[in-house]
């Protein structure tokens, strides 16, 4: 019996990450490659921020009950975090 073949067979192809927390690592990525490709906040910023909104608000309908009280409240957080920075980006620039 293979003491550790358990853990890499219950892990295969992460199908056991909370869908809450790669919603969050996909807004972090998509925001931090905003934030330091562009310059200045111009028409596709704000169109790539809004399809980013759709798929958050139609990946959290679908996935509703893995939202308990602790995953909102760390997706707020994290949404407060992209915000904060935002304006960090905005002044290194």
């Amino acid at each position: 019996m293979n003491p550790g073949g358990e853990i890499f067979n219950r892990r295969r192809r992460h199908n056991n990450t909370p869908k809450a927390v790669l919603l969050i690592i996909n807004n972090y990525v998509v925001c931090c490659a905003l934030f330091t490709l562009i310059t200045k906040s111009n028409w596709f910023f704000w169109v790539v921020l809004l399809l980013l909104g759709v798929y958050n608000y139609f990946n959290i309908r679908r996935n509703r009950e893995e939202y308990n009280r602790a995953n909102i409240i760390a997706y707020a957080v994290s949404l407060v975090g992209i915000v904060l920075l935002y304006f960090v980006a905005r002044m290194a620039l």
